[in-house]
Order: structure tokens, then sequence, then C-alpha cells
């Protein structure tokens, strides 16, 4: 035993001879990459396409729900606005991307 095994441990050189050597060890990020990309990143594009569509179809008459939790209909559309009458004579004005939900026509009448 000499002064560089105390310094350089013995083991260090035992590293360069594990099978699979590089390739190996970039396997794994790569599959959680890739992992993560099917189960959080492309569901959630597919829901704000889907977001997106739902405002463009948008027009006067339709019952909507914000994501504030406010029901009415829509009296007004602008380009990034629009105006939803949630009571009689009560008027209030909203992005559009605030709307969460396009509700089926007649279910601000029945409640």
């Amino acid at each position: 035993m000499n002064l560089l095994d105390l310094l350089i441990a013995p083991a260090h050189a035992q590293t360069a001879a594990q099978p699979g050597g590089f390739g190996m060890s970039l396997l794994f990020p790569i599959l959680l990459i890739g992992v993560m990309y099917f189960l959080m990143i492309r569901p959630q594009m597919k829901r704000a396409k889907e977001h997106k569509a739902m405002l463009e179809k948008l027009s006067r008459g339709d019952e909507v729900l914000t994501n504030g939790g406010i029901a009415g209909t829509v009296v007004d559309l602008g380009d990034n606005f629009l105006t939803v009458e949630i009571a009689d004579n009560v008027r209030i004005r909203v992005q559009k991307g605030a709307i969460g939900n396009v509700l089926p026509k007649g279910t601000l009448k029945s409640a």
C-alpha cells in the first residue's frame, strides 16, 4: 500500500468496468422523460386544445359557467371579453379564458 492509495480509492478504478457503460446510464432518464410526456404533458395539451375550441364556438345565448362558479347567459361577444347576464338586467364582463364550461340549453331556467 502506498500513499497514492490513501488519496485515490482503489474502488474508483473498478467503476470503469461496469457492464453497459454510458448507454445504460442514459436509458433511465430518457425513459423517465418519455413517461412524463405521455402521462402529464400530452393530456394537458389535449385539454388546452379542447378548451380553445370551446371558446371559439361560443355564441350569443349560450349558457356558460365561469371558473369562479358564476353561471349566466352570453349577451355580447368581443375578441377577448364577453358579457354574461347573470340575472335580470345584471351583466358582467369576463375574459374568454375565464369560461370553464358551456352548459346545455335550459340549465339555468330549471335551476
